[in-house]
Order: structure tokens, then sequence, then C-alpha cells
């Protein structure tokens, strides 16, 4: 009992990103930035996606949740990460931790079923082109949200509780920027392998299902490529599925890494790069992927410009 009234009522201690270095300063306002951009570039993502009439399409409706998602799960960790910062201390309550790690764990579950989620929706795009408005017509896409968020919100419940439940006794000093499952493992004491166990199962569960409809995707997408006569029709497959796919690869990798890897081949020093990588920049990332290497994003933003200086009129009927 006097070991639960402890863990519940002790504050932990994050370490941070930051160190007291002369560094620190200058990571900080690249750490700030970022978030200002990221912030940024997926608040116009969504923007052009609700505000242009090109963009109603099944593929820009999942990203502009896609974008959603990234400025929910960044805002989670960074904003605190940066009045710690400031104010020079990394405290954070279990409560605090417990309702940081539930939201992170919900959003980043989210993304990672939506991401293979969307290789569907490109599969069916070069695979059935004229079935598309079909297989996906408005109703798949709700189902294809409601899946996902159903996904994460099931990591959440699951995970947070056998997380958090476990007995940190020996330290309550966080060696890292956030509380992430593999470091608050680390940091409990006593039996942890039936809390692992089941914390891998799910974690498996989590990538795995995912990353297998993207493989499958792909799979067919690349043997239809394949097949086709056309040399612009190879290329205008490709670059319909190339920026998915950089976005897949950048936020998969690093996942894989943290979630799938043995404890044993942890460290530190590298849980911090790979959660700050798809935690922090992926965020930045995904938008401007898709809007630098998208004509259609793109086009829509000269449109806006075209529009707020000229004509205001903008429609906004639905896909």
């Amino acid at each position: 009992m006097d070991r639960d009234n402890k863990t519940l009522s002790s504050d932990f201690t994050l370490t941070g990103l930051f160190t007291q270095s002369a560094t620190s300063g200058f990571l900080f306002s690249i750490i700030f930035a970022i978030f200002f951009m990221a912030m940024i570039a997926n608040g116009i993502m969504i923007f052009l996606i609700h505000i242009d009439s090109h963009l109603h399409t099944p593929m820009y409706f999942l990203l502009s949740h896609l974008s959603f998602i990234d400025m929910m799960y960044i805002s989670t960790i960074v904003p605190k990460m940066l009045v710690d910062y400031l104010v020079g201390k990394g405290t954070i309550s279990f409560i605090a931790c417990t309702a940081q790690y539930f939201l992170y764990m919900g959003f980043v579950g989210a993304e990672f079923f939506l991401l293979g989620l969307m290789a569907y929706d490109r599969y069916v795009a070069i695979c059935n082109p004229l079935r598309y408005p079909v297989l996906m017509n408005h109703r798949v896409c709700w189902m294809i949200l409601a899946s996902s968020w159903f996904g994460g919100a099931l990591d959440s419940f699951l995970l947070t509780p056998i997380t958090m439940s476990l007995p940190f006794c020996s330290s309550h000093k966080i060696n890292h920027f956030f509380c992430e499952a593999p470091t608050m493992l680390r940091l409990a004491c006593g039996d942890k392998a039936a809390y692992e166990m089941v914390m891998y199962i799910c974690c498996v569960m989590m990538l795995l299902i995912p990353f297998s409809v993207v493989i499958a995707s792909y799979a067919r997408i690349l043997i239809t490529v394949h097949q086709m006569k056309s040399a612009e029709g190879k290329k205008k497959a490709f670059a319909t599925c190339s920026s998915h796919i950089m976005v897949v690869t950048l936020f998969y990798g690093a996942a894989l890494y943290t979630y799938m890897l043995p404890q044993s081949y942890h460290t530190p020093i590298k849980d911090k790069v790979f959660s700050a990588f798809y935690t922090i920049l992926t965020p930045l990332l995904n938008p401007l992927i898709y809007s630098l290497r998208n004509t259609d994003v793109t086009g829509a933003f000269k449109r806006i410009l075209a529009r707020c200086q000229g004509d205001p009129g903008v429609s906004r009927e639905g896909f």
C-alpha cells in the first residue's frame, strides 16, 4: 500500500532534450521553430483541403485528418518540453504523466492505422480506377477514420493502465523528454516480464496490422504498374504513391525501432533521437512532403491566393 501511495503521490522528473550546455538555447530555438512551423503547415493543409473544391476527394479528406492528428500529438509533447526548459525544471506529476501517455498513445496509434488504411486508397486509385468512386465513397472514408480512431483509443485504454500501474519504486527520474512506454518500463522495478509481454503483443498488433495493409496494397500496386504499357501511366502512378511511401517509411521506421526492438538494443540517447524524429520532426515533414511533391496542393494554394486578390467567392462543395 505504501508503495502504491508513493507511486501515485510522487512527481516524475523528465531530463528532457536540453542539457545545460552552450547549445541548449540553440536546440530550444530549433524545436520551437519546428513546432511552430508544424502547426502552421498542418493548419494550412487542413484549410486548403476544406476550402478548395478541387481537393474534395477521398485521399485529401483522409489527409486532412492526418494533419489534424499530427497537430494533436505534437501538442501533447513539445509545449511541455519547451516550458520545462524556460522554467528550469522538468517535473511532471503522476496524473499529468498518465494523461500525456494516454493522449500520445491514442493519437500515434490512430496515425499508425490511418497511414496503413490510406494505402488502400492508393491501391483502389491505381488498380481499380473506374470503381474508385464506389469503393472509396463517403461512407468508406468515414469507416476508415472510425477504424483509425478506434485502434488508437484501444491502444490507449489497453496500454495506459498496464504501464502506469507498474511499481515505480527505484527512481522517479525519466531519462527522456516525455512519458513514453519503453522508458517508463525501464523506470519500474520488480518483475516486469508479464507487463513487457502484454505491451509487446499490443505494439506488434498496432504496428503489424496497418503495416501488413501497406505491404499488401503496394504489392498489388507494383504488379499493376509493372503491367502498364504506358510510360506516362507508370510515372503518374509512382508520383501518386511516392508521398505516402515517404511518410510511411519515416513514421513506421522510427516507431519500429522504439517498440519492436528488444530493450537490449536501446540506449537513452538512441531513444531520444528516434522519438524526437517521429514525434517532433515527422509532423512537420508530413505536410511538406504532401505539398511540395503534389501539384494539386500547390495548385490549390495558388488558387486561394488568386481568390484573395480577386474573386472572393470560394466553393465549399463536398466530395
